[in-house]
């Protein structure tokens, strides 16, 4: 019996044959799945995905490169959530040939918020952000920071990222928040497990 993974491709909510470049990115993502396949999401990965996988790496530049020609094709981030300032799109649903991650891309623009706020931040003041909606990760979140302005960020558990990565660990829950222009982010989920029934005033696990 043949145990190899299903092509990529199978299981996915985008149009492989409607767009090639889709199928080559599934195709890298299959790659650092691999690589991933017995990790387990939280702060110890999120530093190793950056000091080892961060900005000028093959799998980053790559991953980049995909999601802004798919930003360009319309397979990226195409669902409206909150205008065109906040839209979602499920790439692939988990599978074998994902190695069970489901692979989404969310694009979000802080521009209403830094058009809100009055003048720049003084010392000590926040900068302007634009929150998504709360959710929390049952198994963990990979999630690659796509920019597309160099100032964007976004917010993961252990502060602000630019151009690298998050990894929230298991039964961690937040707001998806950016701030300073415009960003994609590109995330994995362990099994595909995601859910908005949590809150803010619920408790964090232990290990973020």
């Amino acid at each position: 019996m043949d145990n190899k993974p299903a092509p990529p491709g199978q299981n996915t909510s985008v149009d492989l044959d409607q767009y090639p470049s889709a199928r080559k990115f599934l195709a890298r993502c299959a790659e650092f799945f691999d690589e991933m396949l017995n990790l387990t999401p939280g702060k110890d990965l999120e530093a190793r995905l950056n000091q080892d996988h961060g900005p000028g790496t093959p799998y980053y530049e790559d991953f980049c490169r995909y999601i802004r020609q798919g930003l360009d094709e319309g397979w990226v981030a195409s669902v409206e959530v909150d205008g065109k300032r906040y839209r979602r799109g499920k790439i692939a649903e988990p599978s074998e040939a994902t190695r069970f991650f489901s692979i989404t891309t969310v694009y979000m623009d802080s521009a209403s918020a830094d058009e809100e706020a009055e003048g720049s931040p003084g010392a000590g003041e926040e900068q302007p952000f634009f929150s998504g909606q709360y959710h929390k990760h049952p198994y963990g979140e990979i999630n690659c920071v796509v920019q597309l302005d160099d100032t964007a960020q976004l917010q993961g558990m252990s502060g602000w990222q630019g151009a690298g990565w998050t990894s929230p660990g298991p039964g961690t829950h937040h707001y998806p928040r950016v701030r300073g222009g415009r960003l994609v982010a590109l995330f994995f989920l362990p099994a595909g497990r995601i859910t908005y029934d949590a809150s803010p005033e619920m408790s964090q696990p232990i290990s973020i």
